[in-house]
């Protein structure tokens, strides 16, 4: 896959899926790729299901132990990234750099350690 196919594919992903704080997106492309890698095709039995299942469990439970949680929301402090006000405070205070940069950064060791 392309990396621009990647940036399309994942960018509603952002502030816990289209700022509306579920999820982080972080979280959320780890699993993506998790699917890529284990998923279940046309052509697969259950097993892959489960085994990515498995995967996904392990990845959302070593983040939460990481950072606590795995929802937007809660990582930001709850920030409300849908208002004009939580979005200039994200921005004057680097959110961005601070909490969601290492977010990433942790899935990226995580899949690369573990899976």
């Amino acid at each position: 896959m392309s990396e621009e196919m990647a940036l399309k594919i994942a960018c509603g992903l952002g502030a816990g899926m289209a700022r509306k704080e579920e999820v982080c997106g972080a979280v959320t492309g780890g699993i993506l790729v998790l699917g890529m890698r284990y998923g279940r095709g046309s052509k697969d039995d259950r097993s892959a299901q489960e085994l990515t299942y498995i995967k996904t469990r392990k990845l959302m439970d070593e983040f939460s132990e990481k950072h606590g949680t795995v929802i937007c929301r809660k990582l930001l402090n709850d920030c409300d990234l849908m208002t004009e006000e939580g979005q200039k405070y994200f921005k004057e205070n680097d959110l961005l750099n601070k909490l969601c940069v290492p977010c990433v950064q942790s899935i990226v060791m995580i899949l690369e350690e573990k899976h």
